[in-house]
């Protein structure tokens, strides 16, 4: 309801926008100023040159400028320029205004399905079945599904979710603890964070983009509502994960509490690749850093594990990882079929210079060995790739959160109450819940 409250909002913006100027512009060749025809549909005008502009969060540096520079050198006709936004709140806020007030954006990249689907419900992500020439499904694999939204792509998923768990390898070998199994569990994860804990050394650090994973992972399995519709928020998976969490921060002492980690901004990946923490749970993202050897020198190898499961039981946890870095093209583009191909020559390889970033392709177009190179770019001697592989090219069941962003914030504010000792775990349980069932009815279409 919010989501369309806010497309209407910003409705009168937007046409002024289209009527004006256009979400996207044409420039005749060295020119500057221009206007692109409202009915141009993107093709290029003889002698003109299309101009897009995509938004993505990754700093330019970590490979977006050398994948934008590459196709510019390739196509002097359609020239793209890159904009940076932070994967946060009010990162995305920023893109969202930018849609709904009509600034150039023809192209941008959605890290979340709630995300997503609040765009498509605002009309800012153009359905991708306009386009009949590529097929997603067979690029991508089944994975891809797992984006749609009322069985219609809005957007095109383009690299390989990677979400697991980094381990300074020399610590596990120093207290005797092998590399942990595909099949280990957040037990595990207590008894492995416990033994590898030191004076100056975390047990374990959670990136804060990954602190609800666990807890989403055993819920997606079960399932975010009950067969009778109502919330199962706080199923027992959900407090076995807020539980196990609570009990390391407060007994074990094996990791940082929840307001010492946000009050100070803690920088967990820097702390974990100086050493100060034993275990990482984090993404992908983490490779632009620990392959920085310059800058984060460490004298230690780096192995890998997946996300522990809550429970033993295989079919009540899926994996956090999948595809993502989800591709849409803004119905307001004054050049759309441009964005198309140049979304196409992204997903098929033209992306790989992300991967020394962490950022896999997923199209089966894209050399895998190549990417895996360069993921690990120059760095290979530094990670135990072993461990890497089976994370990597493991075939794991998956998920995409398909909570609606407002029930999301609804869970973090009673989580935190619990995380910062001001609510009881059942309280806070129960609290999701009926807040939850209470946005079920109100939002019954």
């Amino acid at each position: 309801m919010k989501a369309r409250k806010w497309a209407i909002g910003g409705l009168s913006v937007l046409m002024a926008c289209g009527l004006a100027v256009g979400c996207g512009k044409s420039e005749p060749n060295g020119a500057a100023g221009g206007q692109a025809s409202p009915n141009a549909g993107g093709a290029a005008s003889p002698g003109k040159t299309v101009l897009l502009k995509m938004w993505g969060g990754v700093p330019a540096e970590s490979g977006p400028q050398a994948v934008v520079d590459a196709w510019n050198k390739q196509n002097p006709d359609i020239q793209v320029t890159y904009e940076r936004f932070v994967n946060d709140d009010a990162g995305n806020l920023k893109l969202d205004t930018a849609l709904m007030t009509g600034q150039d954006v023809d192209l941008y990249v959605n890290y979340t399905m709630p995300r997503l689907q609040k765009r498509k419900e605002s009309g800012a992500a153009l359905d991708l079945s306009a386009f009949p020439d590529y097929s997603i499904d067979e690029k991508m694999g089944p994975d891809a599904k797992l984006w749609q939204i009322d069985g219609r792509y809005y957007g095109m998923p383009t690299k390989k979710n990677l979400s697991f768990v980094w381990l300074n390898k020399d610590a596990l070998d120093e207290a005797g603890l092998p590399v942990p199994p595909l099949d280990w569990t957040w037990d595990d994860m207590r008894s492995y964070a416990a033994k590898l804990k030191k004076d100056k050394r975390w047990g374990l650090l959670v990136h804060e983009s990954s602190y609800m994973g666990h807890v989403d992972a055993a819920t997606a399995a079960v399932g975010y509502t009950k067969p009778d519709g109502t919330s199962n928020l706080n199923h027992p998976l959900a407090a076995k994960g807020f539980e196990v969490m609570y009990d390391m921060m407060t007994k074990d002492k094996s990791m940082p509490t929840y307001g010492e980690q946000v009050t100070s901004k803690m920088p967990t990946d820097t702390m974990f690749l100086k050493g100060e923490a034993a275990i990482l749970y984090a993404g992908e993202f983490i490779f632009r850093s620990s392959n920085n050897l310059k800058d984060n020198p460490r004298s230690f190898k780096i192995a890998f594990a997946t996300l522990p499961r809550l429970s033993a039981n295989e079919n009540e946890f899926k994996y956090p990882s999948g595809l993502g870095d989800v591709v849409s093209i803004n119905p307001k583009s004054a050049n759309k079929e441009a964005a198309w191909k140049f979304l196409k020559w992204y997903a098929d390889g033209g992306m790989t210079p992300l991967a020394v970033g962490g950022r896999l392709p997923s199209s089966k177009d894209v050399n895998a060995d190549e990417a895996i190179k360069l993921l690990l770019s120059g760095a290979e001697s530094t990670y135990d790739q072993e461990s890497l592989k089976k994370v990597v090219f493991g075939k794991f069941p998956t998920y995409q959160t398909t909570l609606e962003q407002q029930v999301i914030d609804i869970r973090k504010e009673e989580y935190e109450k619990y995380l910062l000792g001001k609510q009881d775990l059942k309280t806070s349980l129960d609290n999701m819940a009926k807040r939850h069932n209470d946005f079920i009815k109100q939002n019954k279409k």
